[in-house]
């Protein structure tokens, strides 16, 4: 008998490749940061965290789903899965024997002897990993102690999950050379790595495990020939191994391309490939190896919220059926990406609301769908789902012929300024600065109070002028501390914003705001992505008075802040029903109305934040040139108005910059921030190779570890910079925004970096 179809052994069925995991109130965040806090015990800690997993796994379980994944995390699953295979730096190797879990938050989030491991974006997603670092004399070893305790928890509840696993591959691909010299490549140690998923897998299947996914988004991207022999290579011995589980290797986030027949040609069970962000069918067809395989149909949207037409994906469930020897309905990535439960929302128009899925709606979705296989109904007026089809049509999107009139006379690569050689000097004359001179990038802690402020505000126990009162005396608290730790150019601190773009979204029409929308960006910190659904304009100045008040306190410059056109979207929800670059010219048109009215309020330098611009790259180099395009386009538009005198700023965090820096060089911005205190100025390397010639802040404080650095520290890192650029052309600043650190740490923090850059001056002079 065919395994694939053996009624002793449970099939994949309906599944997701990952379920959100900070809890539907954020319960996790909340108390993986008390637990930092020494406000509760590691006990405590690990009992919200099986509570959350027992209620994700039962949710599933009640709406149909037959295989369960473990996919939670207390902080990110590559971390997850770095520390079970022992790809961790030696320096925190004994931090790790003598208390687990506090070893674990050492690597993401350092000590005081340590820096954390590097964080980057996921993908082409606003999740964040921290970046394993394998060199020569890391020493891979087999620790599923994390894996083995969710079976056995599953197991008290009654019900069998499949853990979910970084594949080796992927792992490997995500890390970067932990040699003191950067020699050596991380995918040389492959086969030595897959030696020891060997030993987890085993140990697995002996604790009861009948399935392990084993994701490898890696696959869909541009891999060597070698690359493709690696993975080959990897799940060949894999899947040869006699005491496993079923293997399900998982691919998302694009087409896996050869990747699929080199996949398709090892002895995996089932291999999961995402239907959402372009597999074509054909691909599907030319891999005939398939009809031995369980095929993990990604056909429910797992990174955003509009509803899955159902009677569209069933009849591609008809077609599919023919190309596999069993279909399994899934989603066509992890559910992290979205919030939990559209039935939370209550504030949203119905008619949108009426639109929109968000994980437990799309679970309901992929049973629906796999009752079309079961029952073999395709493409009928009966494929709906318990709630029901979407009331109206996605046609009555909300648009304006105002925007699209303005838009039709904007013509692509046609918003320029005049040649920054021509501007420089006229900014220096409106705004006389020293040679590194010191600034941050925008926001300032959002304390309890500040957060109190804004609830108390929504659930009207205050009114408005009390609230801008406070937010006034903010702003002016920021601007003494900049003062007095002797920054060269201030920020308001941004006190009423709740987010970089939801606030920005909720003072345009086109977007409509969540209640309890939350989604992990990294660690503890989440997010509530606004969802852009219609044509977007502004009906009025959003920043100009809270900006124009911080000017009023002080001589020295202030900096205003607005996010960028590229960011607006990568971080929403985002409306499928028109290009994406139109989208944004859209935002970028509203965003140049702020940027002149600022101007016109006599700000003189004005940071427009992209640090989404990687993030948004696609994966294929063959779809590039047309999103960079676009993204830097739609940048000029929102910038390009300003006076020759007026400085122009851009930030950029979290990101491999190699790919895109010619990019960034044509934003055109007059000065550019950039991620680089984790990295340690590597990114300089790339910097000297383009040959900058504006203004440039290599972050020399990493703001995501609660670490204070020195001023020797900062010193050493803008030593390192100097190497690579002129004084004059460097600025500055910590990596990101300040909002997740406290005051205690912000103004030591500061003290140190304006310490150290006058150090430097003063030995230039000297």
């Amino acid at each position: 008998m065919n395994e694939l179809t053996d009624p002793t052994r449970t099939p994949l069925g309906a599944t997701v490749l990952g379920y959100p995991r900070i809890g539907r109130r954020r319960e996790v965040k909340r108390a993986v940061e008390r637990y930092w806090a020494d406000a509760i015990s590691a006990e405590e800690l690990q009992a919200c965290a099986r509570a959350e997993r027992a209620t994700g796994w039962r949710t599933m379980a009640a709406a149909g789903m037959t295989s369960l994944p473990g996919s939670f995390s207390l902080y990110d699953h590559v971390l997850d899965t770095a520390v079970m295979v022992g790809a961790v730096p030696p320096r925190f190797r004994p931090l790790l024997e003598e208390d687990p879990l506090s070893g674990y938050f050492a690597l993401a989030r350092g000590t005081a002897e340590f820096a954390p491991l590097e964080m980057t974006k996921w993908f082409d997603t606003n999740y964040h990993y921290l970046v394993p670092e394998v060199g020569a004399d890391t020493a891979f070893s087999c620790s599923p102690d994390k894996a083995l305790g969710e079976l056995t928890e599953a197991a008290e509840l009654g019900l069998s999950v499949r853990p979910v696993l970084v594949g080796p591959f992927s792992l490997l691909w995500l890390a970067k050379s932990g040699s003191a010299d950067g020699s050596g490549q991380p995918l040389d140690r492959l086969d030595e790595l897959v030696d020891t998923y060997l030993e987890v897998l085993a140990r697995l299947r002996d604790a009861g495990a009948e399935w392990v996914q084993l994701d490898e988004p890696a696959a869909v991207t541009d891999l060597t020939g070698s690359q493709q022999r690696d993975l080959s290579r990897a799940y060949a011995r894999l899947g040869a191994a006699a005491a496993r589980p079923k293997l399900f290797a998982a691919t998302y986030f694009g087409d896996p391309g050869d990747a699929l027949a080199s996949l398709a040609d090892t002895p995996v069970e089932a291999i999961g490939v995402d239907l959402v962000s372009g597999t074509p069918l054909d691909r599907l067809a030319a891999v005939p190896a398939l009809q031995s395989k369980v095929l993990v149909a990604g056909v429910v949207d797992g990174r955003n919220v509009w509803r899955t037409d159902l009677r569209q994906q069933s009849s591609r469930l008809a077609t599919l059926m023919g190309l596999a020897g069993q279909v399994s309905v899934s989603t066509s990535c992890s559910l992290l990406h979205v919030p939990y439960d559209l039935r939370d929302e209550d504030g949203l128009d119905p008619d949108l609301k009426s639109w929109l899925a968000f994980a437990e709606e799309k679970i309901g979705e992929v049973a629906a769908l796999q009752r079309c296989i079961s029952e073999g109904v395709f493409a009928t007026p009966s494929v709906r789902t318990a709630e029901g089809e979407a009331d109206g049509s996605r046609a009555s999107l909300r648009r304006s012929a105002a925007v699209r009139e303005r838009l039709s006379h904007h013509t692509p690569g046609s918003s320029r300024r005049p040649p920054y050689a021509q501007r420089q000097p006229q900014q220096a004359s409106a705004v006389p600065l020293p040679d590194l001179p010191t600034t941050t990038i925008g926001s300032f802690p959002q304390t309890t109070e500040l957060r109190t402020a804004r609830a108390h505000l929504r659930a009207g126990r205050i009114d408005t002028s009390t609230y801008e009162a406070r937010m006034r005396e903010e702003i002016e608290h920021v601007i003494r501390l900049q003062e007095d730790v002797g920054l060269d150019v201030l920020v308001h601190g941004e006190p009423e914003r709740n987010d970089m773009v939801q606030y920005f979204a909720e003072h345009l029409h086109g977007y409509a705001a969540t209640t309890h929308g939350w989604v992990q960006s990294y660690g503890s910190r989440c997010v509530k992505p606004p969802i852009l659904y219609g044509d977007v304009e502004r009906s009025g100045p959003i920043t100009v008075r809270w900006s124009t008040h911080a000017q009023s306190l002080t001589p020295r410059p202030v900096k205003a802040m607005l996010t960028g056109p590229v960011t607006m979207l990568a971080w929403s929800f985002v409306r499928d029903d028109q290009p994406l670059g139109d989208t944004a010219r859209q935002v970028a048109l509203a965003l140049r109305d702020e940027v002149a009215d600022l101007e016109s309020a006599g700000l003189r330098i004005i940071q427009v934040d992209e640090p989404a611009l990687r993030e948004l790259l696609p994966l294929r180099a063959a779809d590039r040139a047309d999103y960079l395009e676009w993204a830097v386009d739609a940048f000029r538009l929102a910038t390009s108005g300003v006076a020759d005198s007026t400085q122009i700023h851009t930030h950029l965090c979290y990101s491999e910059f190699g790919d895109v820096l010619t990019a960034i060089d044509a934003l055109d911005a007059d000065v550019t921030s950039l991620e680089a205190a984790r990295s340690r100025m590597e990114l300089l390397d790339g910097v000297l190779s383009a040959q900058w010639t504006r203004g440039l802040g290599p972050g020399v404080y990493d703001i995501h570890s609660p670490r204070v650095p020195t001023s020797e520290d900062i010193t050493d890192l803008l030593r390192r910079a100097t190497q690579a650029l002129p004084r004059h052309q460097i600025w500055v600043n910590p990596d990101c925004g300040l909002k997740t650190r406290t005051y205690e740490q912000v103004t030591a923090a500061l003290h140190a970096m304006v310490t150290a850059a006058e150090a430097l001056r003063n030995d230039a002079s000297g």
